[in-house]
């Protein structure tokens, strides 16, 4: 999810700079594959026409919050992380909800939900920092429990007025 050993980014058709951090961009001329978030450094240019509509986009959420997008996904995941992901979209900007909450509708357990929520590969647009701790503790964070993930949740929620 970060640098390679030799300090080199994986194949990221564009890099884009954020508050603390930054979101890197994999994808085809068809579909987003992946957005990772990634420790701060250099930026890289997008490198065909879907990265540069991605870094558009996000660019658009780093202002406001309110921005809604509209992306091709490439489909991933397994069934249950998929029915995740969607109970996870629906949640509006500037609300939050527990782990716990999503896993009842869902009929499963909360550390599933935790689980699904840890594999998503589209940061920012599948909004996985929404998910939080019952009693509104943070909970993990992109299957980190700390460490400047948990920063960038912070700092997502803070984006969105949570």
């Amino acid at each position: 999810m970060g640098a390679t050993a030799a300090g080199v980014e994986p194949d990221y058709q564009a890099v884009l700079a954020a508050p603390g951090f930054r979101l890197g961009v994999r994808c085809d001329d068809d579909e987003i594959h992946r957005i990772a978030f990634l420790p701060p450094g250099a930026e890289v240019a997008p490198r065909n026409a879907l990265a540069a509509e991605t870094v558009r986009q996000l660019v658009l959420y780093l202002a406001d919050a309110e921005h809604l997008f509209g992306l091709p996904l490439r489909p991933s995941g397994t069934s249950f992380q998929r029915r995740v992901w969607q109970q996870i979209t629906a949640i509006p900007t500037h609300q939050t909800r527990a782990y716990g909450e999503i896993a009842k509708a869902l009929h499963n357990a909360p550390r599933a939900v935790g689980q699904a929520c840890g594999a998503n590969p589209f940061a920012v647009v599948v909004p996985c920092h929404r998910v939080v701790a019952s009693g509104g503790g943070l909970g993990g964070f992109a299957r980190q429990n700390g460490g400047f993930l948990l920063d960038v949740k912070r700092w997502l929620l803070a984006h969105e007025g949570c």
